[in-house]
């Protein structure tokens, strides 16, 4: 028995998304190649078809799809051409459009630059435009009537003639009908009969109008005369028309066998412009389906993530996730009636056989699609489309056809397998079929109300048990396809729900055999552990969506720190970007201040030049420090001072810092301290009396007048600031700063000179050289100031 896959196609509905295929093309023959699709068993051109597909769908999602127009397979008449026929004014109208979409597809594929390569390459590089030809047709040709008037030099010369002695005859014409003889017509007009001018004359007045009679209207009243005066020139009209004819007919013999010329180049192209349509068309309908690109092999493995039915509408359909041929070759589909076990087995078949069709299906990424070389379906119930294999006979006729030609790369479909007979008998052959099959390695899917089924697929390796979920509840049923789950009846429960005398349904459980019972009990728990596994699941699930959440704000939060603290250092370099040129510009602006001055400089003026460059420099340099270390203005608590003397020790408010009194202005209020390395002009208010513990202000001032001031009484900083002094200043305090630093025990020293251009700091080192006092020396280190400080060790 031949294997007739025709049958099939129409049991699984392939032939009505073919339709719907068809509907997405432009072309005549795209619409029929599409109708006329089979499944191809040849899985490496299963994957061509299916990556000219896919490759379409990247171009519409891209650059949206080419456009094929009204292009038509102009083969006949090309041939025609070819044999030297004339072909009409349409059918060469057919060819410059056919060259116009054909030139066009081919200019939309190179501006298609983001793509530099896809399978279709091929398909669009036999894409041969001819614009000569296309654009010789349109120019000649005005409509599907009328050739244009400058379609030839003497088209041109013949109809300009016309033209001007249709002119001549109106001039004549309109002279009878506006004249005397107007009143012997029965309209004062002028008309055509037989391509000749004429008017309408009143019948018993025919003798008044000397001419040619040509026509009479159907009551006879009115007799159409061709006045004696237009005789001539209509006669010279006619043999221009005939004139004219020729010369169309030497036009389109001319085109005809220019587009002859082209025939083999023009019907190639139309064939690869069909081809592309159809491939197009494939694309189109994968996004009306929002169709996924599946994975085949030739293994018998099938895997339908989240499948969906084609011909059910999207919006209501429920996805199902089956899979076969990979723990099982074999899947036994149980449950209510109306719950979808149908669906279920023509999803599976139809998206196998439209995959081999290199069509895209409407399932979620990652599915996979076994190519066969047979599919069988024995589907026959009131949902399917054909209803001739209703009766148990006919069924049985499909099923022993299928388990005759059926092999180990084929796949089965059964709808209700052996049904409509004894159930004894028809459990027993259903489970003897399927073993025949499964021997022969069939993939097989089948549905089935008999409980001997469920339990050989639990009993029986490579078979696996499904079911489709029924809502007792609100029995309905939610079309989920559970698989490793045998389904149930129910028929107790939803007669129960309906109303069904309750001692009815007593009797008819005593009827059912213990086993049976035992059998739908272990079912029952089986699906209260699945519920609660499910439940289990759906917990975790949000558990870890939470904590990815948390992760994902976590991660977000440190990219916001790495961000403002990078935009923070940026601001950072920029400020010392700013004050290092600023200190380059006051530094210029000094030297170009001491260049003025020694051309300024005598013996008056020096010493007072002196002082001002002086005070200048240490304004700069204050302003310079102030730049590089903004103090925010603080207050602190405390009383503030009244009076200070040179030597007191003092907290500065805004700084909240100690610091040593070293000048005093009290007509102004203001002293000069030094904290650190810092020395600053500041107002007795902005200064705090600094307590020692249980020493009276009488005895300090006491102490400082006699000058006997005890080490631990002494408060000297340890380092000295000498920048913005000459180099004999910088000597003195230098020496008067060593002496307090023995006096108070200080052990090592920082003597602050600046680096400037270096004068200072060679007259300190050189005189801590030779000092007495000095242990050793050595310019400061990265983070001490660099050769910007000399740090000195006192002698114990």
């Amino acid at each position: 028995m031949d294997y007739n896959i025709e049958r099939y196609l129409k049991t699984l509905e392939l032939d009505k998304i073919l339709d719907m295929l068809a509907e997405e093309t432009c072309l005549s023959d795209a619409a029929e190649h599409a109708r006329a699709l089979v499944p191809d068993t040849d899985i490496n051109a299963v994957a061509s078809a299916l990556k000219n597909t896919g490759d379409a769908y990247t171009f519409m999602s891209r650059y949206s799809a080419p456009s094929f127009g009204a292009a038509k397979n102009v083969s006949s008449p090309l041939r025609r051409a070819e044999a030297s026929s004339v072909l009409s004014i349409p059918e060469l109208l057919d060819v410059a459009e056919t060259l116009r979409v054909i030139r066009s597809v081919k200019a939309w594929r190179n501006e298609c630059s983001g793509m530099e390569k896809s399978s279709l390459d091929e398909l669009f590089f036999s894409l041969v435009p001819n614009k000569y030809l296309e654009e010789k047709i349109s120019f000649a040709i005005k409509s599907e009537e009328e050739l244009n008037d400058n379609a030839s030099p003497a088209l041109y010369d013949i109809r300009r003639k016309i033209t001007a002695k249709s002119g001549k005859i109106r001039e004549i014409l309109e002279k009878t009908v506006r004249g005397p003889s107007a009143k012997y017509l029965q309209e004062a007009i002028i008309t055509q009969r037989d391509g000749r001018f004429v008017v309408p004359v009143k019948a018993e007045y025919k003798s008044q109008i000397n001419g040619i009679v040509h026509d009479t209207s159907a009551t006879g009243s009115t007799i159409f005369i061709e006045p004696a005066s237009v005789v001539e020139t209509n006669n010279e009209i006619r043999i221009l028309k005939l004139k004219e004819e020729e010369e169309i007919e030497r036009i389109l013999s001319e085109l005809s066998a220019e587009a002859g010329s082209f025939a083999d180049s023009i019907i190639n192209s139309y064939k690869a412009l069909s081809e592309l349509n159809l491939i197009f068309a494939k694309a189109r309908l994968a996004y009306k389906m929002k169709a996924s690109m599946p994975q085949i092999n030739k293994d018998g493995y099938i895997y339908l993530k989240r499948a969906r039915h084609p011909l059910i509408n999207y919006k209501t359909v429920v996805p199902v996730t089956v899979e076969l041929g990979r723990d099982y070759d074999t899947l036994v589909i149980t449950g209510p009636n109306t719950g979808g076990k149908t669906v279920t087995l023509k999803t599976i078949g139809l998206l196998t056989m439209m995959t081999m069709c290199g069509l895209m299906i409407p399932t979620d990424d990652g599915s996979q699609i076994a190519v066969f070389s047979k599919i069988f379906a024995d589907i026959g119930d009131e949902q399917s489309i054909e209803q001739s294999l209703s009766t148990f006979s006919s069924h049985m006729v499909n099923i022993i056809s299928i388990t005759e030609q059926a092999d180990s790369d084929s796949l089965a479909l059964f709808d209700e397998l052996c049904a409509g007979t004894d159930p004894v008998e028809g459990a027993a052959l259903a489970k003897a079929i399927l073993m025949r099959l499964s021997i022969y390695g069939t993939k097989i899917a089948a549905t089935t109300h008999y409980p001997e089924l469920k339990s050989y697929a639990i009993d029986t390796d490579r078979v696996e048990n499904a079911s489709c979920e029924f809502d007792v509840t609100t029995l309905k049923p939610t079309y989920r396809l559970i698989i490793g789950m045998p389904g149930r009846s129910n028929a107790f429960a939803i007669s129960k729900r309906l109303g069904l005398d309750e001692s009815i349904i007593e009797n008819a459980k005593a009827e059912v055999s213990d086993n049976d019972l035992r059998f739908e009990r272990v079912v029952e728990a089986l699906e209260n552990a699945k519920h609660q596994a499910e439940e289990e699941h759906k917990k975790a699930q949000l558990l870890r969506i939470k904590l990815d959440e948390s992760r994902k704000k976590a991660e977000q939060r440190e990219h916001e720190l790495d961000v403002k603290q990078q935009k923070l250092m940026e601001q950072t370099r920029e400020t010392a970007d700013r004050i290092i040129e600023n200190a380059r510009y006051k530094s210029s602006q000094l030297l170009n201040e001491l260049e003025e001055m020694k051309k300024q400089l005598n013996a008056e003026n020096a010493a007072k030049l002196a002082e001002k460059a002086r005070s200048d420099f240490k304004k700069t340099l204050n302003e310079l420090e102030e730049s590089a270390d903004p103090v925010t203005k603080r207050s602190a608590a405390g009383e503030a001072v009244t009076s200070v003397s040179k030597g007191d020790i003092v907290l500065v408010a805004d700084i909240n810092r100690d610091a040593t009194v070293i000048d005093v202005k009290p007509d102004k209020k203001q002293a000069l301290v030094m904290s650190g390395s810092i020395k600053m002009w500041t107002d007795f208010d902005n200064l705090r009396v600094k307590k020692h513990g249980g020493e009276s202000t009488e005895i300090k001032k006491t102490r400082r007048v006699s000058g006997l001031v005890s080490r631990g009484q002494r408060s000297v900083s340890g380092e000295v600031d000498l920048r913005g002094m000459a180099s004999d200043e910088a000597i003195l305090e230098l020496d008067k700063y060593i002496d307090n630093a023995v006096l108070s025990g200080i052990t090592t020293i920082t003597v602050i000179h600046g680096k400037g251009t270096g004068t200072l700091r060679k007259a300190v080192q050189a005189h801590l050289r030779s000092h007495k006092n000095i242990k050793t020396f050595r310019t400061g280190t990265f983070g001490e100031g660099e050769n910007g400080v000399t740090i000195a060790e006192l002698n114990e």
